[in-house]
């Protein structure tokens, strides 16, 4: 993830943690089917640390949209416009998530 991350656009790293939290909640869907990998000592461990995570990328979606929010501000009021069209400063676009991705991944022990 490191320099390849660090090179990427910001809308293609919207992209790519998109599809990370996906593979997330597969994994997740995925041990719903397999009881005895839910009793799992390992299992249950990493279940609450996703859980902790998801919280933690909850928390960076709020101020990065928050942060990208007053941005498109700027870029698109007077007199901050004429700055930004000089600098070639674009309109970002926000981390959206549908509804599905919104609720609580549930996972039963």
């Amino acid at each position: 993830r490191g320099s390849t991350y660090d090179n990427m656009s910001n809308d293609a790293k919207v992209d790519v943690n998109n599809k990370l939290e996906q593979g997330v909640s597969k994994i997740i869907a995925l041990a719903e089917n397999y009881p005895e990998l839910k009793a799992n000592e390992t299992f249950i461990q990493l279940s609450k640390e996703l859980s902790e995570v998801e919280d933690d990328i909850a928390n960076a979606r709020k101020y990065y949209n928050g942060s990208v929010r007053a941005m498109n501000d700027k870029i698109q009021t007077f007199p901050s416009n004429i700055i930004a069209k000089i600098f070639g400063f674009k309109i970002s676009k926000f981390i959206e998530i549908n509804e599905k991705e919104r609720e609580a991944v549930k996972v039963e022990f």
